[in-house]
């Protein structure tokens, strides 16, 4: 499911306003912090990289003027109370985005993939199964898993490479939904599958 060639690694909203030191949501920035979600992910992508894995980073962004973004929902509003500092929306320096990244921005919506390029460009690149990981298991990890599945793609959840708050939420969206409509593993699994199939030249 995950072989080299038409697999991609998919990082959500893994930036310094969700899960930096000046995150618009403190506690899924402590849940991320307290589990060490980031060096995970930091190191999903450079094994990604070194396998040539695409790795994907989907990130949320805002104008200055709020132009196009929406405000149909309480989580918008709250959102609208700071300011916006452009800094705040580049990947978060632990995981980094290298040059041969993509990173697809979104001013809209809550979830990576509708009405954004990340379809196109997954497949353009022949990607059947994507590795997500980030956040929030609440909002955007929701959303993308039920996107991907409804899109065709087979979608793989590294368990210890992604957060949301609080843990028993998080627990019982995994035994209920996810663990039934994608397949749940681990950074450790994954890393033993890419490094045996990039050594055997797959």
């Amino acid at each position: 499911m995950v072989a080299l060639r038409r697999t991609a690694l998919v990082t959500v909203e893994v930036q310094e306003v969700t899960v930096g030191a000046r995150s618009a949501v403190p506690p899924l920035a402590e849940a991320v912090r307290a589990t060490g979600v980031l060096d995970r992910i930091a190191a999903l992508a450079r094994a990604a990289r070194v396998a040539g894995i695409p790795v994907i980073h989907c990130t949320a962004e805002s104008r200055p003027d709020r132009l196009g973004g929406n405000r149909n929902a309480r989580l918008f509003a709250l959102a609208r109370k700071g300011s916006v500092d452009p800094s705040q929306f580049a990947v978060h320096h632990d995981v980094g985005a290298e040059p041969g990244d993509l990173v697809l921005p979104r001013l809209h919506g809550v979830s990576p993939m509708t009405g954004t390029s990340v379809d196109p460009i997954l497949r353009n690149l022949g990607v059947t199964t994507i590795v997500a990981t980030g956040v929030s298991v609440n909002i955007a990890l929701m959303g993308l898993t039920f996107e991907a599945v409804n899109l065709g793609y087979q979608l793989v959840l590294p368990r210890d490479a992604v957060a949301g708050v609080p843990d028993a939420y998080v627990d019982a969206v995994f035994e209920h939904t996810f663990s039934i409509v994608a397949t749940v593993t681990d950074v450790a699994a994954l890393l033993g599958v890419w490094g045996a199939e990039h050594a055997a030249g797959a």
